[in-house]
C-alpha cells in the first residue's frame, strides 16, 4: 500500500497515472496505491542475478541500477542502466514471456523503488491502454540502447571504444580532468579483460593523452581522445 505523499512523487515520473482534474482518483491510480509498495536498496545491493524469477517489476524513484552479463570465467559486460522514473526491460520481458531473469541487476547508488507484483504488472498491460504504452515505450528505448552495444561489441576496435567511454566520463572540455576509474572497472563497462584495457591506457599515456594513477585517470587531450573514439 502507498501513502498519499508518495503516490504524488509517482505522479511527478509517471503523468499518465495522475487523475484527471476534478475526480478525486481514477482506477489505475487506486490500483497502484493498493497493490505497489515501495523499498529502498543501498548500493552494491543485488537486485537480481541470472535465472530468477522476476516475481515484481521496479521503477526507479532515485538512485542507479546496472544491468549485465557475466561470462564463466568472470568477465563482465554493461548492457545498461536505468535511473530515476526508468525499469528494466529485460524485468518486464522476463513478466511477460515467464522467463527467468537472464542478466545481473545491482545497485549502482542508493535507490528507492516502487516495486509493482507481476501478476498485477500483466493485469496492467491488458487493462489500461495508458500503462501498456509506457511498457512498450520503455521496450522500444532500451532496445535501441542494447543495439547500441551491440554495434560497439561487433564493429568498433577496443582502443576507440575506451577512448569514448573516457570522454563520455569527462563530461566537460577540460584538458586536465581526473576521474576516478580503475582498469577493471572500463573492463567490466565494456567487456574485455583488465590486461587489454592497461595496454591501451599505456598507449594513450605514451602519447600524452591521458595520465594514470592508482585509481584514477587524469585526460590531458580531450580533443585527442575524442578523434580516437569517432575511428
Amino acid at each position: 500500500m502507498i501513502a498519499a505523499t508518495d503516490l504524488e512523487r509517482l505522479y511527478d515520473l509517471l503523468p499518465f497515472v495522475r487523475p484527471a482534474a476534478g475526480q478525486a482518483g481514477s482506477p489505475l491510480a487506486d490500483d497502484l496505491a493498493r497493490h505497489a509498495a515501495i523499498q529502498r536498496m543501498p548500493a552494491g545491493a543485488t537486485v537480481f542475478v541470472e535465472g530468477d524469477e522476476c516475481s515484481a517489476i521496479a521503477i526507479l524513484l532515485s538512485g542507479s541500477v546496472r544491468v549485465y552479463k557475466m561470462s564463466q570465467s568472470g568477465r563482465e559486460i554493461t548492457l545498461y542502466r536505468f535511473e530515476r522514473g526508468q525499469s528494466c526491460i529485460l524485468t518486464a520481458n522476463c513478466i511477460l514471456s515467464r522467463h527467468q531473469f537472464p542478466a545481473i541487476a545491482t545497485v549502482e547508488r542508493d535507490a528507492e523503488a516502487v516495486f509493482i507484483p507481476a501478476p498485477i504488472f500483466r493485469d496492467w498491460i491488458d487493462r489500461y491502454p495508458a500503462w501498456r504504452d509506457y511498457v512498450f515505450a520503455l521496450l522500444a528505448q532500451r532496445l535501441s540502447v542494447l543495439m547500441a552495444v551491440v554495434n560497439e561489441v561487433a564493429f568498433r576496435r577496443m582502443d576507440a571504444r575506451v577512448a569514448g567511454l573516457l570522454v563520455a566520463h569527462s563530461g566537460a572540455d577540460s584538458s586536465a580532468l581526473k576521474l576516478n576509474l580503475t582498469h577493471q572497472q572500463i573492463a567490466d563497462e565494456l567487456g574485455t579483460s583488465r590486461e587489454v584495457v592497461s595496454r591501451i591506457l599505456e598507449d594513450f599515456a605514451g602519447n600524452g593523452w591521458i595520465e594514470t594513477g592508482r585509481g584514477t585517470i587524469t585526460l590531458r587531450d580531450v580533443d585527442s581522445l575524442r578523434r580516437k573514439a569517432r575511428e
